[in-house]
Parts: C-alpha cells; sequence; structure tokens
C-alpha cells in the first residue's frame, strides 16, 4: 500500500492525537488519502513531465551561459552565438537551440553547497530526491542503490497523480545512471516499494551504438499467443466473482491494493496505447531525422509519444554513464573535442526538436519539459575542486553555479531567471536550489511539495524540502 500523505496542518493536529493514544503514524495511516491543496502562480498546469537529465554535469559555461571579456583561463574556447531572444545568448555549439529560446526559460542561477556532493551519484541523489544521500564522505558517495532511500520524484509523482488512461505512469530511457560501478542510485522508488519503480527501457547494446532505440519491444505488454482478449477478460471476471463469494478474503488483501495493480496491469495489456508509444517507426522519417539518428535524439522522440498517450513523467538519462569519456559531459579532459564533436551534435537537435514538436503538437502547453545536469564545470579551467586531473583545457565539477532549461505548462517564455556573475561562479541573483527546482516540478503537476509520505522507518519526511519557484511561470 502506498505511504500515507499529509499536510503539514494535519501533522501538527497528529501530534495533539498522541495524548489520545495515537501514535503520529497511526494519525498518519488514519489520513492517508488527505489532499493536500496548494496555489499560485503555475499551479496544477502540467499532465506530465519529460525531465532531461544529463548525467556527467554539463558545463554551462560552454553551453548555455557564456561569458565575454573574462580570463583566457575562464573564456570559453567556442564562439558565442546569438539567439532568438536578447540576454539569452548561447555558445556555437547549440544553434538549434538558440532557435527554440524563444520557447524556453533559462535558470541560470542553479546552486547548492557541495558538502559531501562533488561526485556524481551524490549530487544524482540530491538532484532526483531531494535529499541528501547517507554515508555521504566529504568527495561524495558510492553506496548502491538501497530499498530506504527516498524515491525518484518521478515514483513520488506516479504514486500521488497516477495517468488517467491505461498507461505506464513512469518511464526511464535509454540507461541507468551510473557512475563507476554504482549503477541506478537515486532512479527506483526507494521506500515506496517497488510497485512505484519507472519501467525502464534499456535496450541492449553499448553507449556508441546510434541504434539502440529501434531494438525496443513492448513483449511485456502483449498478449501470449495462446490467450485472446476474450480469454483475459473472462479471467478477470472470474477473479471478481471470487472475490465477491469471499468477502472475508477480500478484506484481508485491501491494504495491499491489489486491486489497483491488477487492474493497472489488465488495462495496460488490453490497451493498445502502451504499445503503441513503443513504436517509433509510426513516426515520418524527416522527423525521426530532425531528432537526430541517434540513441538521445530518439529517446528524446519516444519521451514525447509517451506524454502524449498519457504517462506522467518520463526521465531521460544521458546515454553516457557520468563519469566517461566521448559524448559525457564529465570534460576533466579533452574539453574542445569532446562537446565540439560527440556531445553537442547529440544534445542540440534532439532537444531542440524536442521543443519544437511538443509546441507544434500543443502539448508543450500543457507539459513541463526540463533539461538539467547534476552540476556545472569549474569557471577556471584545470582548476580540481573534486580531486579528479584536470587538462589545462578541462573543467571540473562545480555545485556552486549552474543552469538548468525549463518549458511549458505555463513557464514564461524567452525567459531568463537569475543571473550568474561575471565568470559563471555563483549566482548573483535569485539562487535556485536543486529542492526549489523539483517543488516547482510537483507544484506544476498540483501537488504539494511539502505533502508527508512516510519512509521505510514510518518516519514523517516532506516530498522535498523545498519552496516552488513561482515566478518561473506566467501569472
Amino acid at each position: 500500500m502506498p505511504p500515507p500523505q499529509s499536510t503539514r496542518r494535519e501533522l501538527l493536529r497528529a501530534g495533539g492525537s498522541s495524548l489520545l493514544g495515537l501514535s503520529l503514524a497511526d494519525a498518519l495511516r488514519a489520513q492517508a488519502w488527505a489532499t493536500p491543496r496548494n496555489g499560485g502562480p503555475g499551479w496544477g498546469r502540467a499532465k506530465g513531465v519529460i525531465l532531461v537529465f544529463l548525467q556527467g554535469g554539463p558545463s554551462h559555461l560552454d553551453l548555455w551561459d557564456p561569458k565575454e571579456n573574462v580570463p583566457d583561463s575562464v573564456r570559453s574556447p567556442f564562439k558565442t552565438l546569438r539567439s532568438k531572444v536578447d540576454g539569452m545568448e548561447v555558445t556555437e555549439l547549440l544553434p538549434r537551440i538558440a532557435e527554440v529560446t524563444d520557447r524556453l526559460t533559462f535558470i541560470r542561477s542553479m546552486s547548492y553547497s557541495p558538502i559531501g556532493l562533488f561526485n556524481h551519484t551524490a549530487a544524482h541523489y540530491q538532484m532526483l530526491t531531494g535529499y541528501t544521500a547517507d554515508k555521504v564522505s566529504p568527495s561524495g558517495q558510492l553506496d548502491p542503490p538501497s530499498p530506504k532511500d527516498f524515491p525518484n520524484l518521478g515514483a513520488n509523482i506516479a504514486r500521488m497523480k497516477p495517468p488517467e488512461k491505461a498507461m505506464l505512469p513512469f518511464v526511464m530511457m535509454p540507461r541507468p545512471l551510473q557512475e563507476s560501478n554504482v549503477i541506478g542510485k537515486a532512479g527506483n522508488a526507494g521506500f515506496l516499494g517497488r510497485a512505484h519503480d519507472p519501467y525502464t527501457l534499456y535496450p541492449a547494446g553499448d553507449d556508441f551504438n546510434e541504434s539502440k532505440m529501434d531494438r525496443i519491444q513492448a513483449a511485456a505488454l502483449s498478449l501470449r499467443p495462446e490467450l485472446s482478449v476474450q480469454r483475459l477478460g473472462r479471467r478477470a471476471d472470474l477473479r471478481n466473482q471470487i472475490s465477491a463469494a469471499t468477502p472475508h478474503l477480500q478484506k484481508a488483501i485491501e491494504d495491499m491494493s491489489l486491486d489497483e495493480y491488477f487492474d493497472q496491469a489488465l488495462g495496460l495489456i488490453l490497451s493498445g496505447r502502451a504499445r503503441d508509444a513503443f513504436d517509433l517507426s509510426k513516426e515520418p522519417d524527416a522527423l525521426r531525422d530532425r531528432y537526430g539518428r541517434t540513441t538521445f535524439g530518439q529517446s528524446c522522440l519516444m519521451a514525447r509519444r509517451f506524454i502524449e498517450a498519457g504517462t506522467r513523467f518520463v526521465q531521460i538519462n544521458w546515454p553516457k554513464q557520468a563519469n566517461s569519456d566521448r559524448h559525457s559531459w564529465d570534460v576533466h579532459k579533452d574539453l574542445f573535442k569532446r562537446m565540439k564533436d560527440d556531445a553537442a551534435p547529440r544534445f542540440d537537435p534532439g532537444f531542440a526538436t524536442l521543443i519544437e514538436d511538443m509546441d507544434e503538437r500543443g502539448l508543450l502547453e500543457e507539459n513541463l519539459v526540463v533539461a538539467i545536469g547534476e552540476f556545472g564545470r569549474s569557471p577556471k579551467k584545470g582548476l580540481s575542486t573534486s580531486g579528479n586531473d584536470n587538462d589545462p583545457d578541462g573543467r571540473d565539477h562545480w555545485p556552486y553555479c549552474f543552469t538548468a532549461a525549463v518549458a511549458g505548462a505555463g513557464i514564461k517564455r524567452g525567459h531568463v531567471h537569475g543571473e550568474s556573475d561575471s565568470t559563471g561562479s555563483a549566482p548573483l541573483r535569485d539562487p535556485v536550489h536543486p529542492t526549489d527546482l523539483l517543488a516547482t516540478i510537483y507544484h506544476a503537476l498540483g501537488i504539494d511539495p511539502h505533502t508527508m509520505v512516510l519512509n521505510h522507518l514510518l518516519q514523517p519526511r516532506e516530498l522535498v524540502p523545498g519552496e516552488p519557484v513561482t515566478d518561473l511561470f506566467v501569472r
């Protein structure tokens, strides 16, 4: 059964209930289906979310927060490129994104203190759950996933806002989150339970196989040949008859939410909606070419198909593990070649076309798109901030200041929120903590970010200890 949820006000009432012999956990269980309410600009505008998670930490200075009149040790090797909107300049690596800035907001003041968060895995965990992982050392942590972990925000969203149609609630692709040998940290439902884990689309093939998305099959959502729809329907009727005839048994399993999971699974199988969302061959070749015939580009296209079909939350992980080579964003070395030849040519057409395509279909008006990494890169090239070796042209991890791009669901168009200083080292105004960005995502979906859930120890915890940045939305 999903952990109960409650508001802060109800928790205060619950505290008083202990005088009546009820524990806080008992009180929370009694309030399991309380519906928190919030409001303000952007509240409830989004039906779904696509999170483009650029694991590896892209360099804000070399993508979408270029700086002029700075020392050579800071200056990007890439030329600054004017975009459709004055003040939203990008570098020459992003010519396609430059053409869609009139549909985006850049948050150039993302920032957090790096205590124990200088490696990728620890930063992933904070960025995607809103909490700092346990057992964090000064350089970060490399603990594997645990059922005690805080949930990925997609799991919380799928539990609290299940799809209105028979559709997969939470999808993650095209590869797991990964640093070194730690795979999947911050990518599952944690203490919410396995039932709320994402449906993962991780096709076989290494990270340089750009055609792997074409091999994805929806076999798990298909009927076995010996099972017809009518026969499966009769099985469902039989199950309902047995349940009706055995009320004591039915009562005993109510708390396990078996009906909910059975009905959801049956609906997915009987509906062709989910299976169709997997089929990229239904898209015109010209559109697939616009997205880019790469793993990332085709993942963006498939994410649009899932959102269009009714999926609530899709997370696209950058298709190269965080601390890696070539098209990884972890540019301690070979920054110029890797960003120019490998990473940017994949990212630029994929993300830009996702924004264009969703806008042209009317999907951007009611769905939120967010692109962000776990941190930025050091303004000074060659500087070691995480204990890694860096070439003179490389940049190390930098959580003090970086950029996010957001669009859709009432987000302002052609807008810059916040400002970084002259070298991109720290926010000058309107800093946004990762927890505030997560709170904004929940807010856009009509979920109060201060809603309480019970963790594995039955302790109440907020969905995220942050505040929505309502200035991002049109009033």
